[in-house]
């Protein structure tokens, strides 16, 4: 009894409480790592989630206007022929009434653009404009609202029929302006792990534009795929 009576008296020598040190850091690491991992997975989560939200919304806002898309004048040609859609592989326009209380001003000019993001990459912008009875310049409603970032390539492509009646090839261009295409695709490559499901939208067509929508498109056809 003597001895421990002493060992007590005496407490821990230096190399003891080192030693205690270095497993309490080892074990404080251990714990630190842990939350780390922990707190990485639940960020890389709710990142994913936000990014599956996104591209779920984009497609339904796509597909609801462009099935909405109107035969309304949005410019004219070079012989004064009115066009109701600009179709190109990475941007389109046309006319299409909003939903709910956003369409109580009535159809509106929509731009969808792929446009640089100043970081190597590509964004998809929706731009409305409200259009003047009187027919002058087109008046933008704010500033374009993206509706999805961070992408890699990305472009729009068309699909008509021609003068037979039969459906011509996917068209890196809609050639003419005047009547609406059937079809209209939007392929984008976005970066990460969340993919973009292509996008294929019919259009409507009027009860009046069957003969002269299969009469309209020329025979050359550019950026045939």
């Amino acid at each position: 009894m003597p001895n421990s009576q002493s060992r007590l008296q005496q407490g821990f020598t230096l190399l003891e409480v080192l030693a205690s040190l270095a497993l309490l850091a080892l074990l404080m690491l251990g714990v630190y790592a842990g939350v780390r991992i922990a707190t990485r997975s639940v960020h890389a989560g709710n990142a994913r989630v936000d990014r599956l939200d996104q591209v779920r919304a984009a497609q339904q806002l796509l597909r609801r206007e462009l099935a909405q898309a109107l035969n309304q004048t949005i410019d004219h040609d070079d012989h004064g022929a009115p066009l109701v859609v600009d179709g190109a592989p990475q941007r389109l326009r046309y006319v299409a009434p909003l939903p709910g209380y956003l369409g109580q001003l009535g159809p509106q000019l929509q731009t969808l653009r792929l446009v640089d993001d100043d970081a190597g990459g590509l964004r998809l912008e929706l731009g409305l404009a409200l259009l003047p009875p009187d027919g002058s310049e087109p008046q933008p409603v704010g500033e374009p609202q993206v509706l999805v970032d961070h992408v890699r390539a990305g472009r729009f492509s068309y699909r008509g029929v021609d003068v037979r009646g039969r459906a011509t090839p996917w068209l890196a261009s809609w050639p003419d302006g005047r009547v609406l295409p059937r079809l209209v695709r939007v392929e984008l490559q976005l970066d990460g792990m969340v993919p973009w499901p292509t996008l294929e939208v019919p259009l409507r067509v009027e009860a009046g534009d069957t003969g002269r929508g299969a009469s309209s498109l020329p025979i050359r056809r550019m950026g045939t795929q």
